[in-house]
């Protein structure tokens, strides 16, 4: 069992089992090398996802008169990969927790990678909604797989920064997204070619990492907890904490081959542990406030294209790809910068709170001041506070929240359900919102986000709980889990 070859840790006159002792080493270890691999190697997902987020909504403006698509088709195709990231999440979500981060780690870059290239090949409408639907199934896998790997891998102090790295690659993806449909518009390429090259590109920083994912190895946190693999955690402990060690002094004897391969969790329902108080209220708020956030969030972004015509109708295309990207580099990207460096010193909750009453208040503003449409600096000043705050903000905080609330056992589906909800969300987003736009113009459109964003900020308060600088077993109380074999009991909030 687990409890053998206790070990003490020094300078606290605790006494730990020898997994006990493994996590404590791994957080209390400092940010090396191995931890920047696997956020860039996690990132890449998300850098593809922004991307891919940015670029349809550029791309339907190309093919809209190409193909002469109605609302509907441009509605579907805007918004069919978000309703296909749902499944995703959930399915690889599961999956991870079942048979292993590691083993489809990779998995989901390869999915990703096949529908941005068979898009790219689409001879219509149809094969386009199936294609990016294929492609949806990938971004939505890498939710869960690419936040909870990196959370397993992180230390406590620093944790919150090192998952919001990970998500921050989604800053990159849009600034590229305007920034190669300029280079693009302005070479003087056939437009129907354009649009091609703008989508086919989404598999390049996909299969860039393939390789990469392929040398991250499983999880200490899941080795030990559902494969009761000592010796594979230990060794991999060793690799990510090699030069910090020194620091720990928390190297275990090794366990007997029959205790070191027991599965502290076998023959525990997994459903059964979700629906468990507090997990239960942490799914509903973890998944509540993501499913609001990306109403409000994909919705607009989607249709940035659409919002800035209406503020200027006559503005070209190129324009308008211009102003997008002064958006994104002014605001979206020091958004995530700032959440970056504060998230494990304010906190998750507070950051999160934080962003959803900025967006209230900006929203709200654009909504009930219909003089700010006409004028373009102010629109773009109010309208970039909108995004500043989402990114410094619940956009950030609801990816980095389930990674961190539920015990192993659940983590991944845990996260891919919130990210499921999330991804719903964003499809509704990108549906209504034109439809919003068309009928109600842009105080109509700007109105509902406001109230979306403000009931985000209630479920943040009455829900979630405060994990910062809190070891992933102290959060769940899982550590409960590895020295008794029995249900982890949570800790009080």
């Amino acid at each position: 069992m687990l409890e053998e070859n206790i070990v003490k840790l020094p300078g606290t006159g605790k006494h730990l089992t020898p997994a006990q002792t493994v996590l404590a080493a791994l957080d209390e270890s400092a940010f090396t090398g191995f931890h920047w691999k696997a956020m860039i190697t996690s990132g890449m997902g998300f850098f593809t996802d922004a991307y891919d987020l940015f670029i349809i909504g550029v791309a339907l403006s190309i093919l809209t008169p190409i193909w002469h698509l109605s609302p509907l088709q441009i509605g579907l195709l805007g918004s069919t990969s978000l309703l296909a990231a749902a499944f995703g999440a959930l399915i690889f979500g599961r999956l991870a927790d079942v048979i292993g981060r590691h083993a489809i780690y990779g998995l989901t870059l390869v999915v990703l990678a096949a529908g941005a290239i068979a898009s790219a090949f689409s001879p219509g409408v149809i094969w386009l909604i199936v294609f990016r639907f294929i492609l949806g199934l990938g971004i939505g896998g890498d939710y869960p797989l690419s936040a909870t790997l990196m959370s397993e891998y992180a230390n406590r102090r620093d944790r919150g920064k090192m998952v919001t790295m990970v998500f921050s690659m989604q800053a990159l993806g849009l600034i590229m997204g305007p920034l190669v449909a300029l280079l693009l518009l302005a070479s003087g390429i056939n437009h129907d070619l354009i649009w091609r090259i703008m989508l086919a590109l989404g598999a390049v920083p996909a299969l860039a990492t393939f390789y990469l994912r392929l040398q991250i190895s499983e999880t200490p946190r899941y080795a030990l907890s559902m494969q009761g693999d000592l010796d594979g955690a230990l060794r991999t402990v060793d690799a990510v904490t090699r030069k910090s060690q020194g620091n720990t002094g928390t190297r275990p004897t090794p366990l007997s081959k029959k205790a070191s391969r027991k599965n502290t969790y076998q023959g525990r329902p997994w459903l059964s542990l979700l629906l468990k108080a507090p997990y239960l209220r942490w799914l509903i708020g973890t998944a509540g406030c993501w499913f609001l956030l990306d109403v409000a969030y994909y919705g607009t972004t989607i249709s940035s294209p659409l919002v800035l015509k209406s503020l200027n109708s006559h503005a070209t295309l190129v324009t308008n790809m211009l102003y997008t990207l002064l958006i994104f580099v002014i605001a979206a990207l020091p958004g995530y910068i700032l959440a970056i460096f504060t998230i494990d010193r304010l906190g998750r909750k507070v950051i999160q709170c934080l962003g959803f009453t900025l967006m209230t208040l900006a929203y709200a503003l654009i909504a009930f001041a219909p003089a700010l449409s006409s004028l373009t600096l102010p629109f773009l000043l109010v309208y970039g506070v909108s995004y500043f705050f989402t990114e410094f903000g619940p956009n950030v905080t609801t990816f980095v929240y389930p990674a961190e609330v539920f015990p192993v056992m659940i983590r991944t589906t845990g996260h891919g359900i919130a990210a499921a909800l999330g991804k719903t969300g964003a499809f509704l987003g990108a549906l209504v919102f034109p439809y919003l736009l068309a009928t109600y113009h842009l105080s109509g459109a700007m109105g509902f986000a406001a109230i979306v964003s403000f009931l985000g900020l209630l479920l943040t308060i009455f829900l979630l709980p405060e994990p910062n600088q809190r070891s992933l077993e102290e959060i769940s109380n899982e550590h409960e889990v590895l020295n008794r074999h029995e249900e982890p009991v949570p800790a009080a909030v």
